[in-house]
């Protein structure tokens, strides 16, 4: 599995390998709205999806989030997620960061359409069994409107600030694997039991169960080809890859497909969503200066950012539809879009007028 850092570098935030100002954590798109799930399996008359994210850690305040979730909602966007962090970094005395699920629970009493979620929910912060019901909760309160994007966890420095335990990385990924069979047990079964090596339940129940049957559609993020990618296979209904992946795109994929075949899983079953960085303006000249910013701080050229990372999505309405197509060719079917902090409503109508109408 990657490993991510995080290093404050004069205001700017280095999330693994692409060095990005840390106003620019903000919006996402992505999204799931009107498809039927079976259990590991979504319909194959997946349309292109988009969604747009939120991410409490930079300082969103609620009515923001309810400001930029409403403005997506009225665009036409189907999801709308939230990071689950703690806070930002070990400056963020001040700065805002609301609680992930507490907040998807409020957004879904004041929206009616657009699917609330989480990108993603960090398995080591609750128990799954909590989890379990935590989400269901949701669901019900959306009207079935919810998606539970999960991983194995990875920012130390809240784990450490929070006296969380913080075990390698093969531990919580086997974590993690106990924790998506645990929370699908609850949502399907009248009693649950499950004894693992890491979690165990006896007789525990979960009512109401969640609206959406057999379970709302889960969501396991990240890039690791061996187990990560696995437990996509195995458990999840979509994958997620982000903006981090440059020239080993294809080899994730392939991964994902060798797995699917040790698994019998058809791996057109799955939905693989994409979580890119978009920085759209008509202005030609704010795209240069903005690709140079950027070059600055993660240590890339703005070549290698035009040419090797594929989830960089910076430029006019043109440019950025056809990264976004490219992607699409890739079999992408949903996407997540992370747009500037504090410019999430204008960039996502940009967007939706500009480039979602024109992809093909």
């Amino acid at each position: 599995m990657n490993t991510h850092r995080i290093i404050d570098v004069k205001g700017f935030w280095f999330y693994g390998n692409i060095g990005l100002p840390m106003n620019l954590y903000a919006n996402i798109a992505f999204t799931i709205s009107e498809i039927q799930y079976s259990d590991l399996e979504i319909s194959r008359n997946m349309r292109i999806r988009f969604a747009v994210h939120i991410a409490p850690q930079m300082g969103f305040d609620y009515e923001h989030a309810t400001r930029v979730t409403l403005r997506a909602e009225k665009l036409g966007y189907d999801l709308v997620t939230i990071g689950d962090h703690l806070f930002l970094d070990e400056q963020s005395e001040e700065r805002n960061c609301m609680e992930a699920w507490t907040l998807a629970s409020a957004l879904a009493a004041v929206t009616s359409k657009i699917r609330i979620g989480t990108l993603v929910t960090c398995n080591s912060f609750r128990h799954p069994g909590i989890l379990a019901k935590i989400a269901a909760t949701v669901d019900i309160i959306s009207n079935g409107r919810t998606l539970l994007g999960i991983g194995a966890g990875w920012k130390k420095l809240e784990y450490d600030a929070y006296g969380i335990p913080f075990p390698s990385v093969s531990e919580r990924m086997d974590q993690l694997e106990e924790a998506v069979q645990i929370i699908k047990l609850l949502w399907t079964k009248p009693k649950a039991t499950f004894t693992g090596k890491h979690y165990k339940i006896k007789d525990a129940l979960c009512a109401p169960k969640p609206v959406q049957k057999p379970h709302p559609p889960i969501l396991v993020g990240g890039h690791g080809k061996k187990r990560t990618l696995r437990i996509v296979a195995e458990h999840a209904n979509m994958c997620n890859i982000t903006f981090q992946v440059g020239p080993e795109l294809d080899e994730l994929l392939e991964a994902l497909q060798r797995h699917c075949k040790t698994v019998r899983r058809d791996y057109n079953s799955i939905d693989k969503s994409f979580f890119a960085y978009c920085y759209i303006t008509e202005n030609e000249q704010k795209t240069e200066s903005h690709l140079i910013e950027i070059s600055k701080r993660s240590g890339r050229t703005v070549s290698e950012l035009k040419a090797d990372m594929p989830g960089i999505w910076i430029g006019t309405p043109e440019t950025v539809r056809d990264r976004c197509q490219y992607l699409i060719s890739k079999g992408f079917t949903s996407f997540q879009i992370r747009f500037l902090f504090d410019k999430e409503c204008e960039m996502s109508e940009l967007f939706a007028r500009q480039v979602i109408p024109k992809l093909s």
